[in-house]
């Protein structure tokens, strides 16, 4: 155990970097809004791929779920960031099946609707069969598996950007936010001893960290960034 004013310290420490992590979490969720911009001013979706906003809202339901006390006690800040985070999701999802013509719309639709019935599933399998302890395990692991498969995706990002000896489509801010969201929650997850936060994290720090050192090695080869390739794989 702690001394009283050490634990009282480590408790500070650890809600700040769980504070930050909202913040450049919600600078994440910020940077698709020049894409969509994009596709309502041109009233199309183009080439551009509604897939990633459907992982994310889907990672970010299950980790909603898996931040609420009734699953997880004492991280409600990650409750919070992914509250945020699956709204925006929605809004995306939203726009994007206005603006697709119809066999994307009718895919999009159905994979909302799938998506939105296997949360319900985790809540209800979670809430019915599992007592807190199982239960808190059971998420958890689904969350580690839902971020690590989203902070996976730009990995075709990186292979492009070595490919091409270009940053063109992998933009500064994005991947700044990126990496400074995923450490801030590892240090969160490492203080609340919650390896179902620290684990995955960490691996977004370090894919984070490859696009920082990539695109400091490749930035001169071109002279500004576009929209971001995560939402423009065909």
């Amino acid at each position: 155990m702690f001394p009283t004013g050490l634990s009282s310290v480590y408790s500070v420490c650890g809600d700040a970097a769980g504070i930050a992590g909202n913040l450049f979490a919600f600078a994440l969720f910020l940077s698709p809004i020049p894409t969509f911009k994009r596709i309502i001013r041109n009233q199309s979706t183009e080439q551009f791929s509604g897939l990633p906003y459907i992982y994310a809202f889907l990672s970010c339901l299950i980790c909603l779920w898996y931040g609420m006390p009734v699953v997880s006690p004492d991280i409600i800040l990650v409750a919070t960031v992914n509250s945020i985070g699956a709204v925006f999701q929605l809004i995306y999802i939203i726009i994007y099946i206005t603006y697709a013509d119809r066999a994307k719309k009718l895919k999009m639709s159905g994979l909302l609707i799938a998506v939105s019935a296997l949360f319900l599933t985790v809540v209800f399998l979670s809430m019915t069969f599992f007592d807190s302890y199982k239960r808190q395990t059971f998420v958890g692991y689904l969350s580690v598996i839902s971020l690590i498969s989203m902070f996976a995706s730009p990995l075709f990002i990186i292979k492009l950007v070595i490919k091409t000896s270009s940053v063109e489509f992998m933009p500064f801010y994005l991947s700044l936010s990126t990496f400074l969201m995923s450490l801030s929650f590892s240090i969160y997850g490492v203080f609340k001893y919650d390896p179902f936060i620290y684990v995955p994290n960490g691996i977004g720090t370090i894919l984070g960290l490859v696009q920082l050192v990539l695109y400091t090695y490749y930035s001169n080869t071109i002279g500004e960034d576009k929209e971001p390739l995560t939402n423009a794989h065909a």
